[in-house]
């Protein structure tokens, strides 16, 4: 029964899932938008530090830098300055990693690709001007960060897109042998740069005309809603979970299949709650988010995908208490560290976790468990909404939880998540145990039987 009961699990599996898996991991657009968001990565941590700095839960430490000034400028504004600048950023940076990285797919160009791009975002995002005798332009962080990353993606694909397919098509400018490589690069991007750059003049020049606004509040208004329903709410986040989990048990990286679709909202309530933070008006009431990058990476997938490190901590409780297997005694060194840090892959296929029906639940109930207690306690306020602060995904529990939020309550609920995914995956790690020593005793007697027979 239990070799039927798997088979029709893979079967179901290699059938329905694997093929779309396949399809969607190769899909270059989703490849595009996964490494150009990759790109602002280093940006946002390293705004997240300044942030850090700016709002530490220390009353006389953040007074002291509201208070000190240079040349009327405090140090926490030059904190936020910094904020601004980086994290502030994540729209332009996305828009060129996308062109970029679209464009390299098909072995074109994707630093010019990349500069097309940044330079059609500017064209389509409204400008700042200031009154006065001197009036001055600029252009809202606003736009430029997270609140543009939509039309950062469309820019992107649409830029790298339009871009190699001129290039590969040969209608570009070609410069003699002798003249060096990076000059004929960008003689070669002038045609299709035109092309691009003049569409979305267009597209700007239409919004003005027809006083619909700017193409950013349209595409958010279309899109933030259906979108939030999947990213920004709690059944739809444990859906996502769900496939995550299953594209990882076949042995396909979920994160790079479904968290690319999603992680652009999950920023974007991200980077929401980094403004509201500043401005001291952070809530649920004043539109602040639960769901967002921290609350994935730092609540939900402790130990990685599928939440294992209460697996691999249960797997060191067996071992501690001499009741293991000698595979999981030799795998538990090999695994807790690594998962400490959210590093899961020595797990994934040395236990393995792949492929092994025995452990599919848990697999997917854990990360599933976490995101209902770390959304119901910020839902009703016992732990604080995440501040925007991206630590590191590799930051171990307890101390990632009371950076994205400034507060031990946090620290005391990833404490509590840990406690239930041991709680969950135990039964059916004894499960596989037994398993593993019932085929470790028949090899002994196997060998015991084989040496009788010798001598």
């Amino acid at each position: 029964m239990a070799d039927k009961k798997s088979g029709g699990i893979n079967g179901f599996i290699e059938k329905w899932l694997m093929p779309v898996a396949i399809k969607l991991g190769g899909f270059k657009p989703l490849i595009a938008i996964r490494d150009g968001i990759a790109l602002s990565m280093p940006l946002i941590i390293i705004g997240s530090l300044f942030l850090i700095l700016g709002s530490f839960p220390i009353t006389a430490m953040t007074d002291f830098f509201a208070n000190t000034q240079i040349n009327n400028v405090s140090i926490a504004a030059i904190f936020n300055k910094i904020v601004n600048g980086s994290f502030g950023l994540l729209g332009v940076v996305g828009a060129f990693g996308i062109a970029s990285s679209y464009a390299e797919q098909f072995h074109t160009d994707g630093k010019s690709a990349g500069i097309i791009a940044v330079a059609s975002f500017f064209v389509v995002t409204p400008s700042i001007f200031t009154g006065g005798k001197a009036p001055l332009e600029g252009m809202p962080y606003g736009y430029l960060g997270s609140k543009g990353l939509f039309i950062a993606i469309i820019i992107g694909l649409v830029a790298g897109g339009i871009f190699q397919w001129f290039i590969n098509h040969d209608i570009r400018i070609k410069m003699p042998d002798a003249v060096p490589p990076a000059i004929s690069a960008s003689f070669s991007a002038l045609i299709p740069g035109a092309v691009i750059i003049t569409l979305w003049g267009a597209i700007y020049a239409l919004f003005v005309w027809t006083g619909w606004g700017n193409i950013h509040d349209m595409l958010l208004h279309i899109f933030a809603k259906p979108l939030g329903l999947l990213g920004d709410t709690l059944p739809g986040t444990a859906v996502a979970i769900a496939l995550n989990s299953l594209f990882w048990f076949v042995g396909i990286h979920g994160g790079n299949v479904v968290n690319t679709i999603i992680s652009p909202i999950w920023l974007m309530n991200t980077d929401a709650n980094r403004v509201l933070h500043q401005s001291g008006k952070l809530s649920l009431s004043n539109g602040g988010h639960i769901v967002t990058s921290p609350f994935i990476d730092n609540f939900v997938y402790m130990g990685g995908g599928g939440a294992t490190l209460g697996l691999v901590l249960a797997i060191g409780i067996l071992v501690f208490m001499r009741r293991s297997s000698k595979q999981l005694e030799v795998l538990a060194p090999l695994t807790i560290t690594p998962g400490l840090f959210n590093i899961n892959e020595p797990t994934m296929f040395g236990l393995p976790v792949v492929l092994n029906t025995t452990l599919l639940i848990p697999f997917i109930l854990a990360p599933i468990i976490n995101a209902v207690t770390t959304y119901s306690a910020m839902y009703f306020g016992w732990v604080p909404l995440p501040t925007g602060v991206m630590p590191n995904w590799t930051m171990p529990p307890i101390i990632s939880g009371f950076l994205a939020t400034s507060s031990w309550t946090a620290c005391v609920l990833q404490a509590l998540n840990i406690v239930l995914d041991v709680l969950i995956y135990m039964p059916f790690l004894l499960n596989l145990n037994k398993q593993q020593r019932l085929e470790e005793a028949g090899e002994d007697l196997t060998k015991i039987a084989a040496e009788e027979r010798a001598n």
